[in-house]
């Protein structure tokens, strides 16, 4: 099994015709996704990459039965094609754009609080099921099929800690990159919560940066609720407070937004701490993992 994504996903793409759309549309069909519609207002009736485009999300979903939207739409625009995919009854939107202003964010997420539809993102690689299914930015080639599962804020440690699973023999069931802005649309926990109830998960990668208090939630549910092992990193020790550090999200406003704070909170609940070193998330791993299995 995996989360979000599988064989049976149906990938709508809005933005399907601009430069980055187009792009990491070809290598999400390369990788073998099924991507059944593109939305680009205006260019409706014609096709790209042999996909059928349409003007609207609503037409796209009832003509071609989609599940799943990933959007490439530029930062102004984003938030409403968030809520266009919403409208349309799409039940997992992944919002790759960087950019998006926390204002048109609030708003979205006041707007999904009593829908269906789930958000991951925005400012995220995406989705990957390997060997099933991408929706997202990552390099498929790095990617096992296996039992291990990713979430993370930050793609570029995602894309590391994969590497590392990989070159391990250490295959993940799903790998989520929830993005590195204030307000993501799903949170660890959210994640958490669908790895746990996964049969076919049997430990998670956590990693987390510095900035809000993600973490700390990630924290008490792991206590409270996960019975599944869970290796953590957390990025930005050394990081002054004040500086944003690479993401949106990624500021030091108070002692709880602290590198130390969350890997405190995160070993008190039971996670297996990778050391500061992002390099050993792997070797961490396949610690806990040779330590269940009697090796």
């Amino acid at each position: 099994m995996s989360i979000l994504v599988d064989e049976k996903t149906r990938l709508l793409v809005q933005g399907i015709t601009g430069g980055e759309g187009s792009f990491q549309t070809q290598r999400i069909i390369e990788y073998g996704t099924k991507v059944v519609a593109g939305v680009t207002p205006g260019k409706g009736g014609t096709q790209i990459l042999g996909v059928n485009v349409f003007d609207t999300v609503a037409a796209a979903a009832n003509e071609t039965a989609a599940n799943a939207s990933i959007i490439f739409v530029p930062a102004a625009f984003a938030a409403d094609a968030i809520l266009e995919a919403a409208d349309a009854g799409i039940p997992l939107v992944v919002c790759i754009t960087e950019g998006i202003p926390v204002s048109d964010m609030v708003m979205v997420h006041a707007y999904l609080k009593d829908k269906p539809t789930r958000l991951i993102g925005p400012n995220c690689p995406g989705v990957i099921s390997p060997g099933k299914c991408k929706a997202g930015l990552m390099v498929g080639d790095i990617h096992l099929p296996g039992n291990v599962g990713v979430v993370s804020r930050s793609g570029t440690l995602t894309y590391e800690a994969v590497a590392q699973l990989t070159s391990l023999g250490i295959g993940q069931s799903t790998c989520v990159g929830i993005g590195g802005d204030m307000l993501p649309g799903s949170t660890f926990v959210d994640i958490l919560q669908l790895f746990q109830k996964d049969e076919d998960t049997e430990a998670v990668v956590l990693i987390g940066e510095i900035g809000g208090t993600l973490e700390q939630q990630a924290a008490e549910f792991i206590k409270e609720k996960m019975t599944k092992p869970v290796v953590a990193f957390v990025a930005g020790a050394t990081a002054p407070p004040g500086r944003r550090m690479g993401h949106a999200g990624a500021i030091i406003s108070g002692s709880s937004g602290r590198a130390q704070e969350k890997i405190a909170a995160l070993a008190a609940a039971g996670a297996t701490m990778a050391p500061t070193n992002p390099a050993v998330i792997g070797l961490t791993m396949k610690k806990v993992l040779d330590e269940i299995n009697g090796n």
